[in-house]
């Protein structure tokens, strides 16, 4: 009997453990998807523009790419469940700042600094406190769950934006994380931290060196869409006729690359570095930090085209895109969770691979089913297999990574793991946006050009003027913008047809490319151990 009572006890312990968690993952990934649909909306509220709050947002994805890897340190040095609480009330006043803020310089402190600050501590020592607080056997699970929660929060942020902006104010967004931390504070008193056999130091060149590699390759990448990958778009900045991306991308893999050179000569001196270069050569590490790249590129990629199909092309207001996207996280979660608990003992490289041929399977379906006249009921078998292919992938890349080292190193691998997925969900989301744009421009342009009805001079003139890209635009934007120019109805009409099919050959070309990425991932599945993991690596 007391032998029942204690496993009870210790079910429910793991399961406050969990919860709490599982909040903290929700919330750092709520602030990359809930303001989407109230940029200008907040840009009104606090004296700025649409660029200023897409700046902010930039900043934030910066400043947790930079700090990722040192944060896991600090979680090291400090204890996991420290940095966890740490971060977390860091996070809190951060959403705080953002509630209160009268101006963008107080949005910019409390967004982007604060609260990825606070993520920069918080996401690592998850990792590690899973592998810290369930048996070997029951992180699949666990993980999966945990990124099942992130993934929910991507997709259920614009219907949770649009009805605080819609009904209250954004501000209540950021209130309602202040009220979510003040709960996961109180949970997670119940979170073991193991203590650490020896107190490590933290090595501040490789954290410089590693924050600004990581920082300075995001940053080219988040400006990819403004300035171009490689040929400059028009009045951006350039070096030798290429675009600044290009150059910012090689600084940062430039550095990244003396970030691993001093970091193997710690070792060589027998120094602590801030990560051991030989987990790189670790085959089942590198193969699950690979999926996870993967991962976040296609997951990234689909919250950034699906939201625009259902409410720029078809016109559906924030609640009921939100509502739209649901079916994706119903079975996301589904599978995060029953995959671990139905089938404990599947093999992992099977399930990934599995999980990997279902978001083909959605992108080309969904790519297939995109036309003139598909309404918003189209994405909704897509999504269903992309949610379930989501929850595969989640259910076992979390343990195949953590597994693959010694426990002592875990809160290392959650900083490299969240660094690349960080990486993965930067690229999805430039990749997917500027090759829709360089499809939509080609083909609107294409489009009047070819249509007798528009004059010789309106195309020589709309080529050269739209030359930076054409942006996406519903059909009442379109027909505003062409009275205000003064179009005539024919040539009007012209361009919002011209508009409408590019919409779709820019949305197409993005899902393409967010497929061709799903095959590229098939080829790193061998990586992927065959057999669950039981025990940590010795």
């Amino acid at each position: 009997m007391g032998s029942g009572a204690g496993t009870s006890g210790k079910a429910a312990a793991g399961r406050v453990v969990l919860l709490a968690l599982a909040a903290g993952q929700f919330l750092m990934a709520l602030d990359s998807s809930v303001m989407n649909v109230s940029i200008a909306t907040v840009a009104d509220d606090v004296g700025t523009t649409v660029t200023g709050i897409q700046g902010a947002i930039t900043a934030y994805t910066l400043v947790m790419a930079m700090f990722m890897i040192p944060g896991g340190k600090v979680g090291a040095i400090i204890g996991r469940k420290r940095a966890f609480m740490i971060g977390s009330v860091i996070y809190g006043c951060g959403s705080a700042t953002t509630a209160l803020a009268p101006n963008l310089p107080v949005l910019l402190a409390g967004w982007s600094f604060l609260e990825g600050i606070g993520a920069a501590l918080i996401l690592p020592a998850i990792v590690a406190l899973v592998a810290g607080n369930f048996p070997p056997e029951r992180r699949p699970a666990a993980y999966g769950l945990v990124a099942a929660a992130g993934a929910v929060a991507i997709a259920l942020g614009p219907l949770i934006g649009g009805v605080a902006t819609t009904y209250f104010s954004w501000r209540w967004v950021f209130a309602g994380e202040v009220v979510v931390v003040l709960g996961i504070l109180v949970l997670a008193r119940r979170i073991v931290d193991a203590p650490a056999a020896e107190r490590p130091r933290i090595d501040l060149v490789g954290a410089l060196l590693s924050a600004l590699g990581l920082g300075v390759f995001v940053l080219g990448v988040l400006r990819s869409g403004e300035w171009g990958w490689f040929r400059p778009k028009p009045d951006a900045p350039a070096w030798l006729g290429i675009s600044l991306v290009v150059w910012l991308m090689l600084a940062g893999l430039l550095l990244l690359w003396l970030f691993l050179r001093w970091e193997a000569r710690l070792v060589a001196r027998h120094a602590e570095p801030l990560v051991d270069p030989a987990l790189l050569a670790n085959r089942q590490l590198t193969g699950g930090l690979t999926m996870f790249f993967f991962q976040y590129l296609v997951q990234m990629g689909v919250f950034f085209v699906v939201p625009l199909y259902l409410s720029v092309a078809l016109g559906l207001s924030a609640l009921a895109t939100g509502a739209r996207i649901l079916p994706l996280s119903l079975t996301l979660l589904a599978a995060a969770v029953l995959i671990p608990r139905l089938l404990p003992d599947a093999s992992p490289r099977r399930v990934v691979r599995l999980g990997v041929l279902a978001l083909l399977a959605g992108a080309v379906l969904l790519l297939a089913l995109l036309d003139a006249d598909a309404g918003a009921e189209v994405v909704t078998v897509p999504l269903l297999l992309i949610g379930l292919g989501m929850g595969a992938l989640a259910s076992q890349l979390g343990a195949v990574t953590v597994s693959a080292v010694p426990d002592e190193q875990s809160a290392e691998v959650g900083g490299v793991q969240n660094a690349v997925t960080n990486l993965g969900a930067s690229i999805g989301t430039a990749l997917a946006g500027s090759i829709m744009i360089a499809a939509l421009t080609s083909s609107f342009l294409t489009g009047i050009a070819q249509n007798p009805a528009v004059p010789p001079e309106v195309t020589d003139r709309a080529t050269v003027q739209l030359e930076g890209g054409v942006p996406f635009l519903s059909d009442a934007q379109l027909t505003a913008a062409l009275d205000e120019a003064g179009v005539g109805p024919e040539v009007a009409g012209a361009a919002l047809d011209a508009n409408a099919a590019a919409r779709l050959d820019g949305l197409r070309a993005a899902l393409a490319v967010l497929a061709l990425a799903s095959v590229l991932a098939l080829f790193f599945t061998r990586r992927i151990p065959s057999t669950p993991p039981r025990s940590p690596a010795p």
